[in-house]
């Protein structure tokens, strides 16, 4: 039976929130970590994305905040500046049941004069990445010596990104007695060295990855080394999927396997280390909002990745470690929906494909590269392209100011206009491609709230 939040100690006004919120009864990641933040002990919990378990260190790091003391009381680190916005986003709405909450976004890619005069007026809750508070610190705009609980979320990927110094430069900035949570997807040597000189007397949490039987087909396909891209090509053939994340080992052969995709007419974009912020974040957003249908990527790179539905994960390479592939299946079959990985591996591989199935205890089977048929070449070209124009939250603009600009002056349908993300200074607009070039014609004279808009196809 699932736990209940009107089991925790919380105020009414907080139940109310949370009921309001749709949350109910407890993920298990919350249900056990939670009591514990609650109390004020340390945590190493080890969930995946998808898990709940922002709301599993949020709710806790709310209630030790004391809203009339404005300074930072709480600090979550993030990998990346996506990430961080998810989270930010998350704890804003459970923490709207608690008056004078003020929460700050603290990342790279956005003015540091604008954070700084924030920091200014103070802050209750800080959410960044570590590169950006670290400068923070440095130039002694942020003050952390009254610091209650420090967050290290997704810390395995921090250290994938090479942060760990920056981390523990941050750290050695924070109060001896602060409440330390950890939470990481995987648990290698380098975050158990880590926790040692972090965290205290931690409780230690670690929710089992599970797939609903029948909620995640999954097939095998042993190939040779020259024939691994034309059975990935296959598999597009046989399969016919809507939405994918092809999954590849390292930033070359992101690169390579995107090339590869394009060049045979299925419309690819790459997501990997070496992309600039902007380029990062128009890639999430041509994903997210369905202007783009595959999507190739390192591990790194993914993760945090916000998808809704996603019919198909390729793991182009098997990888090494049994928790990453479980980690990278379970971006499909997602909210009841059904879903298919597919992997392959060469005959040098197969060690991996072995401990796979030590690891799940799976008599996983090797299908038969002849069962893909392969009658029609299959292209992709979604329905929906990206505008992007040059007005954000920074210009006061809200998604129904767009809506009503685009379906009254602009003409459009409201089944034409898809996802609108909202950035600083900027925001991608998701549009049928057929009504790209009308759009696109009429933000030349057409305005926002009354004023003119500079807006480009990505």
């Amino acid at each position: 039976m699932q736990a209940l939040f009107s089991s925790l100690p919380f105020s009414k006004a907080q139940l109310t929130n949370l009921d309001s919120l749709g949350y109910k009864t407890m993920t298990a990641i919350q249900a056990q970590a939670i009591p514990a933040t609650l109390q004020g002990k340390d945590l190493i919990a080890q969930a995946k994305t998808g898990s709940g378990k922002t709301a599993a260190f949020g709710l806790g790091l709310l209630e030790h905040i004391n809203p009339r003391f404005f300074g930072a009381q709480a600090l979550v680190l993030c990998p990346t500046r996506e990430l961080a916005d998810q989270v930010a986003k998350e704890l804003r709405k459970l923490a709207r049941s608690i008056a004078n909450i003020k929460l700050l976004v603290l990342c790279g890619g956005q003015s540091f004069a604008y954070q700084k005069a924030s920091l200014r007026h103070g802050a209750h809750i800080i959410v960044g990445t570590p590169g950006r508070i670290q400068d923070h610190l440095n130039r002694e705009t942020l003050n952390l010596k009254g610091l209650k609980t420090l967050v290290l979320d997704e810390a395995d990927r921090m250290l994938d990104m090479g942060f760990l110094e920056v981390i523990e430069a941050i750290i050695k900035e924070t109060p001896k007695t602060r409440q330390t949570l950890l939470f990481s997807a995987t648990y290698p040597n380098a975050i158990k060295k880590m926790c040692l000189g972090v965290l205290h007397d931690p409780v230690t949490v670690k929710v089992e990855t599970e797939h609903l039987e029948g909620t995640i087909k999954q097939a095998f396909y042993q190939v040779k080394a020259f024939q691994r891209t034309d059975i990935l090509l296959a598999l597009f053939e046989h399969y016919q999927p809507k939405s994918t994340v092809v999954f590849c080992q390292t930033k070359i052969q992101c690169r390579e396997v995107s090339q590869f995709l394009n060049q045979h007419k299925i419309e690819t974009l790459a997501l990997h280390g070496d992309l600039e912020q902007r380029d990062r974040d128009q890639v999430l957003a041509c994903f997210s909002n369905q202007s783009c249908s595959v999507l190739v990527a390192t591990d790194v790179a993914a993760r945090g990745l916000d998808i809704k539905s996603l019919d198909v994960v390729i793991n182009f390479e098997l990888p090494r470690d049994p928790e990453i592939y479980v980690h990278r299946i379970g971006r499909t079959g997602r909210a009841g929906a059904t879903g298919l990985a597919l992997s392959l591996f060469t005959d040098g591989e197969k060690r991996r494909f072995d401990v796979l199935k030590e690891a799940h205890n799976e008599d996983y089977k090797v299908d038969e590269l002849d069962s893909l048929t392969r009658d029609k070449p299959f292209k992709v070209r979604p329905t929906m392209s990206t505008i992007q124009i040059n007005m954000g939250r920074k210009n006061k603009i809200r998604v129904g100011d767009i809506l009503g600009a685009l379906t009254g002056d602009g003409g459009l349908k409201g089944s034409e206009i898809g996802k609108i993300n909202l950035f600083d200074l900027h925001s991608y607009i998701a549009i049928d491609r057929m009504a790209t070039q009308k759009i696109l014609s009429y933000f030349v004279t057409g305005k926002i709230k009354g004023r003119a808009v500079r807006a480009r196809k990505l």
